[in-house]
């Protein structure tokens, strides 16, 4: 057995801000001090290792001397108290509209998974993974996710099986708020041609009508113009993605149930709002 020393790349402020987190929750569960095998900054640091590093949950539990069992348990409680902080949908809008922002971006992703033998009956009447995604070959669940229009992530939804498109996904659970930030707010969304026909307040590129394509005809000059101009700004939504899933990596493949992946990526959600000073 060869033991070493390592350093984990996040700051102290926020360790110490998850243990607070942790405290609260033992208190409101009544656990005596003293009963548990860690203490909350411990379990913090474990929980950071996870997010950051994708460190597999025996290892953590081995490093701190705890059951496998255990480590498990530890690490879902930390999921969950961070997930609690993540802001619902109107409330992300309020505070983008709050803070200046002329519109949000709206865009969704595949996180990858390990594979689950759940199936499902496709539209065509077809038997499939449910948790298999055909446009991105693997298996993963499906998130939504709005940003700011320089690119920061405010809002994760929860997770659909990856079988589900981005637009039935975003039936389920953005689209009533965002019509509403449209019309209440006056704060438009934009998407990309995938929500093609998502409804009025959500902006998506102008495509050719059927007729138009068999013809070859191309598009105007000024729907040209249009689809430029929206695709320029709606190209920075990327960055939201790539904010949660480079800085917490175990988003780029989630090895617990799939069906964990909306807390898990609500939970990088929080800490990636703690460490650009967005919450304290």
């Amino acid at each position: 057995m060869i033991t070493y020393s390592a350093t984990l790349d996040v700051a102290e402020e926020l360790a110490l801000y998850l243990s607070g987190l942790l405290t609260d929750e033992r208190r409101r569960r009544g656990t005596a001090v003293g009963r548990r095998a860690l203490s909350t900054f411990h379990q913090a640091v474990m929980g950071l290792r996870w997010f950051r590093d994708r460190t597999a949950i025996p290892a953590l539990a081995r490093d701190n001397n705890i059951s496998r069992a255990t480590g498990y348990r530890y690490i879902d409680e930390v999921i969950d108290v961070l997930a609690d902080k993540a802001p619902d949908l109107h409330q992300a809008l309020l505070t983008a509209k709050n803070d200046g922002a002329r519109y949000v971006i709206l865009d969704g992703t595949l996180l990858p998974c390990d594979r689950l033998g759940e199936k499902t009956t496709s539209v065509t009447g077809t038997e499939i993974d449910r948790w298999y995604s055909g446009k991105h070959r693997q298996h993963g669940g499906t998130i939504q996710a709005l940003t700011t229009p320089e690119g920061f992530p405010i809002w994760v939804s929860p997770v659909e099986p990856g079988s589900v498109h981005d637009i039935t996904a975003a039936e389920n659970h953005a689209l009533g708020a965002l019509y509403w930030a449209a019309s209440q707010l006056d704060l438009p969304t934009l998407a990309d041609g995938g929500y093609h026909g998502t409804g009025a307040g959500v902006h998506t590129i102008i495509k050719r009508s059927k007729a138009a394509h068999v013809l070859g005809s191309p598009l105007n000059t000024d729907h040209r113009t249009y689809n430029l101009l929206q695709r320029s700004l709606r190209a920075l939504g990327e960055r939201g993605f790539a904010l949660l899933t480079q800085r917490w990596r175990t988003l780029q493949r989630i090895t617990a149930s799939p069906r964990k992946t909306g807390h898990i990526a609500q939970a990088a959600l929080v800490l990636t709002h703690h460490e650009h000073g967005r919450i304290h």
